[in-house]
């Protein structure tokens, strides 16, 4: 592990110094960026592995004690700069009434969305308190992390969970949510006040960021997303300005207007099919500044360590070659979540290089 002090000078390693996310929030240039992956806490990770083995999946997310306890071993293990509240994003689902189970196969809501459901669906005053939990998972993780480092938490999208809630996953052609669209609206007059109940509880359990996750986002065409799927996400960022962190899977540049990029986003994450250093060089254009999180190509991640790390390097050049103050606001990480069966000495050789790259200057 390599950290970095600057006392007026160049950084030098082995003397320590906290990478922070809070800087990139707020574009105060350091020579490491700070760095998280979706899904650290997950399958690929042997501390994982055997937490699962000796409880289920919904008491790893609902038991406080457990859930921290998952979302801790990243942190311990990898030295990641930023911890995950460990969960799920579609409880909130479970707390409007589809029910929720889990088995080796995934989820399972017990009831899909349909025009005759949407009058069923638990109200607020009795939906937001099955929530709460989260708030509380949140509070015991912050406790445990180490004061440097952050805390983010997240939901999903409103549109991935209108397809959750439709179809019971996000794969395949969304046939039967895109059937539906004319009740997508109607849906998230129940789904909003909850989604801004479940940010307040995070919020005040800790979360620094809550991310929105809308990893069904790429299988609508960016016409409807700009119609059916940006009005609520412009209302949220609206709603806490700075606080919230958005990513969307399979979505480029023709998905998203100006009014999208003018919100006031805390940040926002990409996936590897984007150009970043290219975005982050353009940041000042905007109003309102954000970080900027991502990219590199997961399933990377799976090749020989020696034909890895060629990658790495390759990927990094482009970012060394920016002074800090242009890549400020850069969170180092993965295109999209962890694989399953990534190799642990991937994720150390990843952080571990970039923290000895970017500190030394290359």
């Amino acid at each position: 592990m390599y950290e970095v002090l600057v006392i007026n000078g160049p950084p030098q390693i082995g003397l320590k110094m906290n990478i922070n996310f809070s800087n990139a929030i707020n574009g105060i240039a350091q020579p490491v960026p700070p760095i998280w992956f979706m899904r650290q806490a997950g399958r690929y990770h042997s501390h994982y592995q055997n937490l699962r083995k000796k409880n289920s999946f919904m008491d790893l997310c609902r038991l406080p004690d457990l859930a921290a306890e998952v979302a801790m071993g990243p942190i311990t293990d990898f030295d990641f700069d930023v911890a995950i509240m460990f969960s799920d994003l579609l409880f909130p689902l479970q707390a409007l009434g589809f029910g929720l189970q889990y088995s080796d196969d995934g989820p399972k809501l017990d009831i899909h969305l349909t025009p005759e459901v949407l009058s069923r669906m638990t109200p607020f005053e009795d939906a937001w308190p099955q929530l709460l939990f989260q708030k509380r998972v949140l509070e015991l993780t912050r406790r445990k992390l180490p004061e440097h480092k952050s805390l983010i938490g997240f939901v999903g999208g409103p549109w991935t969970l209108f397809v959750y809630a439709v179809e019971g996953s996000h794969k395949g052609s969304l046939t039967a949510s895109k059937k539906y669209l004319p009740i997508y609206n109607d849906f998230c007059k129940a789904l909003i006040p909850l989604l801004k109940k479940n940010i307040d509880l995070q919020l005040e359990g800790g979360a620094e960021v809550v991310m929105i996750f809308d990893t069904a986002a790429g299988e609508i065409d960016p016409l409807l997303y700009s119609q059916v799927v940006l009005p609520q996400l412009l209302d949220l960022a609206h709603t806490y300005p700075k606080k919230l962190g958005y990513y969307s899977k399979g979505t480029m540049g023709g998905y998203f207007p100006k009014d999208f990029f003018t919100a006031p986003w805390a940040g926002l994450g990409f996936d590897h099919r984007w150009n970043l250093p290219s975005l982050l060089k353009n940041l000042n254009a905007y109003k309102h500044p954000f970080f900027v999180q991502g990219n590199f190509d997961q399933a990377l991640l799976h090749q020989d360590p020696h034909e890895f790390e060629k990658t790495l390097k390759f990927y990094m050049q482009s970012f060394k070659d920016m002074p800090p103050e242009e890549r400020a606001r850069w969170v180092c990480g993965l295109g999209h979540g962890v694989l399953p069966h990534t190799p642990e000495k991937n994720v150390h050789t990843f952080i571990e290089m970039i923290r000895k790259e970017f500190a030394s200057g290359g």
